[in-house]
């Protein structure tokens, strides 16, 4: 929940109180992170990016292909990360975002995890998939392991849900 203050001042007791008010519960959003590619890793972290700065609270489910790409020797290999569509263009979208200073994929994941409230999940089966049977096995932005009835809880609950 939002809160912010006022400041009042009575005049009968001459003297000022801050007092919280309510401004509204946070929006949430869920994102079900399903790709490992590059261009959809840097895309959620761009979406991300937006959702922090609109102070939304934001539940990560890291799926199948993605929970690959949160593995620490994965995450910052940028050799070890593909292209979801023309893998043949990798190379020019890689230098694209050098020539643009665009933050890596996992950057704006870290940044956004710093400005609001984000978690983000992996799914217990994904990552056993990929060999990841703990959360040490993922880079640390990832806070917990779950099952997918906490994703589908989630979703429901939430004010945006997108699939990535």
């Amino acid at each position: 929940m939002m809160k912010s203050h006022i400041i009042e001042f009575s005049s009968e007791n001459k003297y000022l109180t801050l007092k919280p008010i309510i401004m509204g519960k946070n929006k949430k959003m869920t994102m079900a992170l399903y790709s490992g590619s590059i261009d959809k890793l840097t895309a959620a972290g761009v979406i991300l990016s937006g959702a922090a700065a609109d102070d939304m609270d934001v539940d990560i489910y890291v799926l199948l292909q993605a929970a690959r790409a949160f593995k620490k020797e994965i995450a910052t290999n940028k050799d070890k990360l593909f292209m979801a569509e023309n893998n043949e263009l990798r190379i020019e979208f890689l230098n694209s975002l050098k020539r643009l200073n665009v933050k890596e994929w996992h950057e704006f994941f870290k940044e956004a995890k710093e400005i609001t409230n984000v978690k983000i999940h992996i799914c217990g089966l994904a990552g056993k998939i990929w060999g990841g049977e703990k959360l040490d096995d993922f880079i640390d932005l990832a806070d917990d392991i779950c099952g997918i009835s906490e994703y589908i809880t989630s979703a429901q609950e939430a004010d945006v849900h997108l699939f990535i």
